[in-house]
Order: structure tokens, then sequence, then C-alpha cells
């Protein structure tokens, strides 16, 4: 009888002893969920206060704001106080209101466009106003776009190699980027701009972290870490923006898509001098598959007396500057010019995305089918337009994407370009 209640309060102590076990490791781990849970909660804190803080130093007070029928805000913003005199370079900056020279040979050619009477182009929130003398519209940033981003830091800027390297021999090297492009391009000389006359369309997007644009890029120094970039065009990308638009955009980097540089106004560097277009707002109409379609002219060079880089869209728009001091290689001249269409290919389940490039079809459709450059031209040493001599033409995977070139009188240099991205051929 004694060793059977010897042997019960052994089992009784024992039962205890594994229940306090349990029970502090029980508690440990819910300590530990609640350090983990607390530390989450200090991240999403610390995020929310430097977004905040972000979008005080884009969002500039403005003098009024107009809603856009796309659900843009478009903020009026004084030019003295518009992103770029947030540089320290530009403290001090007396802004040039107009270049000192344009390009020889751009006017003759603006009044044969205008003979070919081309369908105007505009933004969507004109239909509800426009913003004073002396003040420059800034399409205001939402908290949402920059949660959108990976980053604060990386809101408002390309991943690092997304330029088309048409010099690689290495196709696997290009496509590992996740980047594809179809382009023409034109390298050998020094170029001080470019020009070209680029259909606007509104590729789909299968992922809201693709893009698709069509874009100009004057280009200096390597493809390794020290490339000077300044781009132009027009982009569809949701994750930047919050929707599937077809908007203006421009783009600078001086280190490769590293450090410097963004999309639009969304850092300092660009001087805007227009106050009638915002950068990264809705453009329409936009061409439709065999009906009628709608171009945007987009220039850029560099002033010879000044040495910044202007910008050009349309003919009636001179937009602002990027001031010379930015880069390295192109305070001098830019070594190659790029012309087309580029995509993000996640690749998501292994296959090929369906996030189209210009209208989504190949170029053997041809016009009000496939999406075009036309006229497009080079700026040279003596500040004169002419015709591009020797381009040559790059894509990735031409049975996603294709580029096909061509001469004729009334378009000078053009190409035909895009794709539909996934299809039987490119799996």
């Amino acid at each position: 009888m004694a060793a059977a209640r010897a042997c019960l309060v052994a089992l009784v102590l024992a039962a205890a002893a594994l229940f306090v076990e349990g029970g502090a490791a029980a508690a440990a781990a819910a300590g530990n969920a609640g350090r983990a849970s607390a530390q989450q909660r200090r991240r999403q804190l610390l995020r929310q206060r430097k977004v905040h803080s972000h979008l005080r130093r884009l969002n500039k007070a403005p003098v009024a704001s107009i809603e856009s029928p796309d659900g843009d805000t478009i903020d009026c913003v004084p030019i003295s106080n518009q992103p770029a005199f947030d540089h320290p370079f530009l403290k001090n900056h007396t802004i040039q209101m107009r270049p000192a020279y344009h390009p020889e040979g751009l006017y003759d050619e603006s009044k044969v466009a205008s003979q070919q009477n081309t369908q105007r182009i505009t933004q969507m929130w004109h239909q509800n106003g426009k913003c004073p003398e002396n003040t420059i519209p800034i399409r205001r940033t939402k908290k949402e776009d920059v949660m959108r981003a990976s980053s604060v830091r990386r809101y408002g800027k390309k991943k690092h190699r997304s330029t088309p390297n048409p010099m690689s021999v290495d196709p696997d090297m290009l496509n590992e980027s996740g980047h594809q492009h179809a382009i023409a391009y034109v390298e050998g000389d020094k170029y001080y701009g470019a020009k070209a006359t680029i259909n606007v369309w509104q590729p789909k997007i299968e992922q809201a972290n693709e893009f698709s644009l069509s874009q100009l890029w004057i280009l200096g120094g390597s493809f390794g870490q020290d490339l000077n970039s300044i781009e132009a065009g027009w982009q569809v990308s949701p994750d930047l923006y919050g929707d599937n638009n077809t908007r203006l955009f421009t783009y600078w980097t001086s280190d490769a898509y590293q450090a410097t540089g963004c999309y639009n106004l969304l850092c300092s560097g660009f001087i805007q001098i227009n106050n009638q277009i915002a950068m990264g707002a809705s453009i329409f109409p936009i061409s439709n598959y065999g009906g009628s379609q709608y171009d945007i002219n987009i220039l850029v060079w560099k002033d010879p007396k000044e040495g910044n880089w202007w910008l050009q869209f349309g003919n009636d728009y001179v937009l602002g500057y990027w001031p010379s001091f930015l880069f390295s290689y192109l305070a001098d001249s830019a070594s190659m010019i790029e012309w087309g269409g580029e995509v993000v290919n996640t690749q998501t389940d292994g296959s090929h995305t369906s996030t189209q490039m210009g209208s989504g079809h190949f170029p053997e459709e041809g016009f009000g089918k496939s999406s075009y450059f036309r006229n497009i031209q080079v700026v040279d040493s003596t500040n004169n337009m002419k015709a591009p001599q020797g381009v040559g033409s790059f894509t990735e995977q031409s049975n996603c994407y294709d580029v096909q070139n061509g001469n004729n009188g009334d378009w000078g240099t053009y190409f035909y370009y895009g794709g539909p991205g996934k299809n039987p051929n490119c799996p």
C-alpha cells in the first residue's frame, strides 16, 4: 500500500513538473511572439514616419491645386520652390527661363508637321484648369505611391542595369536583370541631343510590379557603374502611379541607376520652367488598333552656350533642363543614343510575361496596328539636327518583342517595334 502511494506521489510530481515546464515553454513562446510583434510594429511605425517625411519633402506647398479626371491631384507650385532646389548645388541657382539656342532645323520640321495635320495630344488634367504664370504643375505624390516601393529610398527609381546594351555578347546577362528591350541605336560619335516622334499606346501589364515604356535614351560612359543617362517618353507603370494610364515621364542617372536620379520630379535635379505640362501626368488620346493614331514629339538637346540638357515636348512646350553638373560624361556629350521600348519581365511561374510592348503587336503588322518611332534624329556638334547614320537594332528575344528599321521621305528614319510578350513562340 505504501509502495503504491509512493508511486502515485511520484507520478503527480512528474506531471506537475511537466506542467510547469510546458507552461514555461508556452510563456517563453508567447514572450518571443510578443517581442517579434512589437518589433514588427516598430518597423511599420518607422517606415510610416519615413514615408510622411518623404511626402513632406516631395509635395511642396501649392498656390493652387487641380483635380484631374483620372484621380491625380496637380499642384501648382511656385517655380522657385520646386524639388530641384533641394539640391545643395542649386541653392543659389538662377533659373534659365529659356535655352540660349535651339537646334538648327527644328522649326523647318515643325512646319512640315503642321502641314501633315498630326493629331494633338494633351494631358488629362487640362480639362479642369491650368496653373498660373510663375508656377509649375507637379503631380502630387500620395502615401500609397511611396508604400508600394520596396523602400522609401528606392521610390521613384529604376532598377540597376535597366539600360539596353546592344554591345553585349551575353544575352543571359541581359535577361537576368528582368528588363527586355526592342530598340534602334547609334554609337561611335559625339552626340548633343536626340529627337523622335513616338506613337502612343496603352499596353497591358500582367503584374503590378512590371512596366512598359517607350522612350529615348541619351547615354554617356560605360554600361558599368558609371553610366550617365537622360531619358524621356511615355510609360505605363502600375507600381509607380497606382494605375494603368499612359503617362509622360523623364528619368536621369549619373551612376547607372544606383544612388543618383529618379523619375520626373521625384528628386532634386531637373529644373522645370513650363506651367502647362506635368511630368508623370496622363496623356491622351491614345492610339487605337486599326483606328486613330496619336504621337508625341520628344526632343532633348544640349545648349551649346550654358551646357545644360533641355527637354521639349511637342512643338510648343520647352519643359526645362537638367543642369550639366549632375553628370560626368554627359557634361561633355553623349556617346550613344537609343530609341525604343522596354518592359519588365518578372517571369512569374517560370513563363515569360504577357506584358505588352508598344501596341502589343509585332512590327510586321505595320501602321495602325504596330507602334513606331518616326523622324528619329540626332543633334551634332554644330547644334544641327540630322538623320542618324549607321542605325543598328537590338532585342534580347525577337520572338517576344521585335524591331524593324526603315527609311522614307515622309517619316525619315523610322522603326516599328514591340510585341505581345508571351505567345506560342515565346513561352
